[in-house]
């Protein structure tokens, strides 16, 4: 009997491979049917399609999500119609923003006003700014009055935000209650919200008074008060924080959830950790994309002017800092003219420069991210960085020197190229620095467009210390 134990990888490959035969199966029916060969029996082609259709049932919906972004567009409708009965609204949930939009464009209303129905006011939060805004309001009438005053209010607060992050399912209870009363009313309700690992104790008003987790209610005696065991020491969070901070405390606290309370005090609802994972994947995902200087995420399989025109903006923001450093060489063509070698070492200093502002770059992203940048501890780490590319300077100057003096038999050259090398190094640490606290002082992503701005600065500034100081010192 095959081991169905597989690592997250192998049943997602498993998966794709299984449906990627049979929608080659459905072609293959298709293709008959059109070509009409009377030697060839002809199936029909809805025959491989119930096998596609049990095939996405039993998978799970994030895996679903996956398969259908490896999939090109037409196989991805097809598969995605498949299962759109059921579970067309969550697998739009799931689905990267970019791919949820191109199956927004292809499908139609009637297919899209069937997965927004089987969507609760929590879930269609994520996605309410992608809806018509007529279909939005029509799933609206349809909703209970709780659940459409709490999408309304939730769809007030800025992307980003705790409020717009957080849930309304949650279990809270009045802090009079014996532990007995509680585990009563838990019993009866139909079934617990997701990571419920801790009940909210309010007091009549509605403000949070503590919290009691599973683990203590089920093992304490059930004749004690809540208010005798409950932890008052909670880490709560308010709806007009940002999700970021709050991501990071639920990975410093190891928490699973958590309470939002308004400015009263009053419990108004739950961040989870699902939802903090789910953030922390797209901010991580949207940081990589920022830092080579795409805009935003891309389909795979988008078509190619869509994906033509997401890199447009630093692609040519990288081709005017291409012809600066153009123009930073051709300031010194008598120089390279003279001494041909220069031209073969100039890449050299260019390159390490980069490498070194990339390093830094990187790792006052990732200060930034944490928050743990202030007005009192720039300096100190700018201190450190300079204080680190001097140092690798100096031994990566040695080191280049010996190598030039090897090639060419020159010390005056071997001496200007180590130079040219520290100083770069410098300036790189400095742009490494610059760029991130420039960008997020003008509220952009520190991370937008780093890379080629940084490359930009260490290319230009490489080239023209290099040779000035050859200009200055070899001719």
């Amino acid at each position: 009997m095959r081991n169905e134990i597989m690592s997250s990888p192998e049943r997602l490959r498993e998966n794709l491979a299984q449906v990627l035969e049979l929608l080659e199966t459905f072609h293959h029916e298709e293709a008959l049917r059109a070509a009409g060969d009377p030697s060839e029996p002809k199936p029909s082609v809805h025959n491989s399609l119930p096998d596609l259709r049990d095939r996405l049932s039993r998978m799970h919906t994030a895996d679903v999500a996956q398969v259908l972004e490896s999939l090109p567009l037409d196989d991805r409708l097809l598969a995605w119609r498949q299962v759109r009965d059921q579970r067309g609204g969550d697998i739009l949930l799931e689905v990267s923003e970019a791919v949820r939009s191109n199956l927004l464009a292809q499908i139609s209303e009637e297919e899209l006003r069937l997965a927004v129905g089987q969507l609760d006011a929590d879930d269609l939060v994520d996605i309410a700014d992608e809806i018509p805004a007529e279909l939005l309001q029509e799933r609206l009438l349809t909703l209970p009055d709780d659940e459409r005053r709490w999408l309304q209010s939730s769809m007030a607060y800025a992307e980003g935000t705790i409020g717009s992050l957080m849930s309304n399912e949650m279990v809270a209870v009045r802090d009079h209650l014996t532990l007995d009363e509680v585990l009563s009313y838990l019993r009866n309700l139909s079934e617990l919200p997701i990571h419920t690992d801790k009940i909210f104790v309010v007091d009549k008003r509605g403000v949070l008074r503590g919290v009691v987790a599973l683990q203590t209610l089920l093992l304490t005696g059930p004749n004690k008060h809540l208010s005798e065991v409950m932890a008052t020491d909670v880490v709560t969070f308010t709806p007009d924080e940002n999700g970021d901070d709050a991501a990071q405390a639920f990975e410093r606290y190891d928490l699973i959830s958590a309470p939002v309370l308004n400015d009263r005090g009053k419990l108004i609802g739950r961040l989870t950790v699902d939802v903090m994972m789910d953030l922390v994947r797209e901010e991580s995902s949207e940081e990589v994309l920022n830092f080579a200087g795409l805009r935003g995420e891309e389909d795979l399989f988008s078509s190619v002017w869509n994906s033509a025109r997401n890199r447009w903006l630093w692609l040519s923001v990288n081709l005017l800092t291409a012809f600066v450093a153009s123009r930073v060489i051709g300031m010194f063509e008598g120089t390279i003219a003279h001494l041909v070698a220069l031209a073969s070492l100039m890449p050299i200093v260019a390159s390490i420069g980069g490498n070194t502002g990339n390093q830094t770059t990187a790792l006052v992203i990732r200060t930034l991210t944490l928050g743990q940048i202030s007005a009192s501890n720039t300096f100190h780490m700018l201190r450190k960085e300079i204080i680190v590319s001097l140092l690798n300077g100096v031994i990566l100057g040695l080191i280049v020197s010996m190598f030039a003096y090897a090639l060419y038999h020159d010390p005056h050259l071997s001496v200007v190229f180590a130079g040219a090398l520290i100083l770069n190094l410098l300036v790189a640490a400095l742009v490494g620095i610059g760029v991130p606290l420039m960008l997020q002082k003008l509220g952009q992503d520190p991370a937008l467009g780093s890379s080629v701005l940084l490359t930009a600065t260490t290319d230009s500034m490489g080239f023209f210390i290099f040779l000035g100081l050859a200009t200055l010192f070899l001719l």
